[in-house]
């Protein structure tokens, strides 16, 4: 019969050592690192910075901050989306709502006190007018009520 026993290498034993905010420092050995990035490779020597764009410069400044700083970043900006998300949705739709009821309930209000303003506007003319034929024909009006009250 055949014993299976696991040996381990002590290199993957140790822990590699952290500073204070999590980074890993570099080894000897390339295997402990904490980024993605491809700069440590010696494959590009033969690089020119002049050919290098933007993007790639703001994508090789993350190797300089630590992942625990990264982690508390990305999560502060995921969250300040989040809410910058949610309150103007809320704001477009509480906007949804007001104006739906201001136009309404605004509308009918606006049209019926126009009405109502061009009847007081009817009364006042007709008081005008009721006035000026006293002013041309001054007591034909009482002499009419005299006689018919007299009757």
């Amino acid at each position: 019969m055949v014993k299976l026993t696991e040996v381990e290498d002590e290199h993957f034993a140790e822990k590699p050592s952290t500073t204070k905010n999590d980074a890993l420092l570099m080894s000897d050995d390339e295997d402990y690192t904490d980024t993605d990035s491809e700069i440590s490779n010696d494959e590009e020597e033969d690089f020119d910075v002049e050919e290098e764009s933007l993007y790639d410069r703001i994508v090789a400044l993350k190797d300089i901050i630590p992942p625990g700083a990264r982690r508390t970043v990305s999560n502060s900006v995921s969250s300040i989306t989040s809410l910058t998300k949610s309150s103007l949705s809320f704001s477009g739709k509480a906007l949804w709502v007001i104006s739906t009821s201001a136009f309404l309930i605004g509308v009918p209000w606006a049209l019926a006190y126009a009405e109502e303003e061009q009847y007081i506007q009817m009364e006042r003319e007709q008081g005008m007018i009721k006035g000026a034929n006293e002013m041309l024909a001054p007591g034909s009006e009482l002499e009419k009520q005299e006689t018919t009250a007299s009757l």
